[in-house]
């Protein structure tokens, strides 16, 4: 093929592979567009979310999660008791088989502890997930200001 028509073809390609480049694919486990919302400049803690979506015939379990960037985190859950929302720590979320799990506000979410730096928007940070079968996967989590637009949907 000439140069020409590949440099075409390549230019016509770009933008659709910059759009997946935030989602990540380890054997039959996808993790779509991992995010974090920009927080206050005095906030200790933040929240990541994504969505994880496993095609195999075997359920998956996010055991946990782990960043440089905090001195700690954790897998926590939202749940509504008694007429109260409470957020608790989970020990794992299961992924099940050809299923998903939703990591988004007011659900499961993944909690940032004693954060090194404050987030702000545009930036990205290393956050790693550690499941049963898959083992650690490491994404990069996009801070943004505004929920992203799937999210409102929600």
């Amino acid at each position: 093929m000439p140069l020409r028509k590949t440099l075409l073809l390549l230019a016509l390609l770009s933008p659709s592979l910059c759009a997946a480049a935030h989602d990540y694919q380890v054997g039959e486990l996808q993790i779509e567009h991992p995010w974090s919302r920009e927080m206050p400049p005095v906030a200790p803690t933040a929240a990541a979310y994504f969505i994880l979506r496993n095609q195999a015939g075997a359920a998956d379990r996010l055991l946990s999660v782990a960043s440089p960037i905090a001195g700690k985190a954790e897998l926590h859950q939202h749940l509504h008791k008694d007429g109260v929302m409470k957020m608790q720590q989970v020990q794992d979320v299961v992924v099940p088989a050809a299923g998903e799990a939703r990591f988004e506000p007011m659900g499961y979410h993944v909690m940032l502890f004693g954060l090194k730096q404050q987030l702000k928007d545009g930036e990205r940070f290393p956050l790693t997930l550690t499941f049963e079968k898959a083992g650690a996967i490491e994404v990069e989590v996009l801070v943004e200001k505004e929920l992203p637009a799937a999210e409102h949907q929600h």
